[in-house]
């Protein structure tokens, strides 16, 4: 496809996911509910066809992807489960269009009424994981918004056959078909076409590498929903239980190194590094996870790599984590993590109760956590069934993006022939 046909190509896309946003803004809530829940079953009646696309994936990138970006890219009969089954708790949410979010009246009569309403059309732009196909589709139906998705050319053949299949349960129930467009060429350039698009595309909601990130965030001429780095924190405070830091800290780390919210960076007091640290390290390199630690850690342990400057400012994505000692409490910890987190998930492990909410509230990310791992930021963990992405931004949404973050609002405001003096 010349650059032409291609600029035309995505063109039609937009105008056809505008008009059908306007239709889709209309769906009942029982009609969004049996579409989804339709969409979920024919996911698992088709789940061969959805395994050997992702074959073909495989075979094509795995000589090119690291193990963290290799895991995000592979499907199996549980993924596909669990992919089938986000749908299904999607359709169980409570429909967040059309609620009255407040109302009050004015001296005049005048009667105003904030009621939530769809965004209109959302374009995804995403790498590596078809999982993110269905999750967008399913929070963009139920939340009453057209979808363009833009998946990674590594996730080419499993995005296109998920979407593929559950625009089959579209088509049953006479669903516009702009309703869900998949935008069908690995060409680079049609990023760049979708970013022009403010005339149809309300927002842009990138999920991938810094790269496409900061590609997005410099070219759009739409709103971008953005999720930057998960350079996520573990901060193991003095008054900490060890056993309860270990089993946390490793599995913030190793439950899935290559997920947004793995911790990147354990922070540790320097009064407990002889009584927690030893532990923690052994189970690291027992799973094989690189440890990287200043060189008080390194007095624990000499056969440490010696971390510099940049592993704080880093997103390893793999297993490897650096480990930094906290000389002056809380507060330095929290001068740490707005220094050099991305504003993603950051957790403290303490029994101190002023402590903890501290962190909590001068901690400057999305997400804030006390005593648990950061791999539960997540939209499903949080109930929300799924999400499009853990937003980094502060303006429209931030933290897990659900049905709810899809919705902005309109006053309605009804009067009895007032006029203004």
């Amino acid at each position: 496809m010349n650059s032409e046909s291609l600029e035309k190509n995505i063109l039609q896309i937009g105008r056809q996911a505008k008009e059908a946003s306007r239709y889709v803004s209309q769906l009942s809530t029982k009609s969004k509910n049996e579409i989804l829940c339709s969409a979920a079953d024919n996911l698992l009646k088709n789940k061969e066809s959805i395994l050997k696309a992702n074959e073909l994936d495989i075979k094509e990138n795995k000589n090119k992807l690291n193990s963290a970006t290799l895991d995000r890219l592979v499907l199996d009969e549980k993924r596909i489960e669990s992919i089938s089954s986000g749908l299904v708790e999607i359709s169980r949410l409570e429909d967040p269009v059309g609620k009255i979010i407040d109302k009050w009246s004015r001296p005049n009569g005048l009667e105003i009424e904030k009621t939530s309403i769809p965004l209109g059309v959302i374009g995804v732009i995403y790498e590596s994981r078809p999982n993110v196909s269905a999750d967008a589709a399913g929070l963009c139906l139920k939340s009453g918004n057209a979808l363009i998705l833009r998946g990674g050319s590594e996730s080419f053949n499993s995005s296109s056959k998920i979407v593929e299949i559950i625009n089959r349960s579209y088509e049953n129930f006479k669903l516009h078909k702009g309703v869900l467009q998949y935008i069908p060429t690995k060409d680079r350039n049609a990023v760049g076409h979708l970013l022009k698009m403010d005339d149809f595309v309300d927002v842009i909601i990138p999920r991938g590498g810094r790269s496409l990130i900061e590609r997005v965030i410099n070219d759009s001429k739409v709103h971008v929903i953005r999720h930057l780095d998960g350079i996520c924190h573990t901060y193991i405070h003095k008054s900490s239980i060890a056993n309860l830091s270990k089993e946390v800290a490793v599995n913030a780390k190793m439950r899935r190194p290559g997920i947004c919210g793995a911790t990147e960076t354990i922070l540790i007091d320097k009064e407990i590094l002889s009584t927690h640290l030893p532990d923690i390290i052994k189970s690291l390199t027992e799973m094989d996870c690189e440890v990287r630690g200043d060189k008080h850690v390194l007095d624990i342990n000499n056969s440490l790599k010696l971390a510099n400057e940049e592993d704080w400012y880093t997103e390893y994505l793999d297993k490897i984590v650096s480990i930094k000692t906290i000389f002056n409490g809380v507060e330095e910890a929290v001068n740490h993590i707005n220094l050099y987190g991305s504003g993603h998930t950051d957790a403290i492990l303490s029994e101190d109760e002023d402590a903890a909410n501290f962190f909590l509230n001068n901690v400057d990310s999305g997400i804030v956590m006390h005593n648990t791992s950061t791999q539960f930021a997540d939209g499903g963990e949080f109930g929300m069934g799924a999400e499009i992405g853990i937003s980094t931004s502060k303006v429209h949404a931030r933290g897990p993006v659900g049905v709810a973050q899809l919705t902005s609002f309109k006053y309605k405001v009804k009067g009895s022939g007032q006029i203004r003096p």
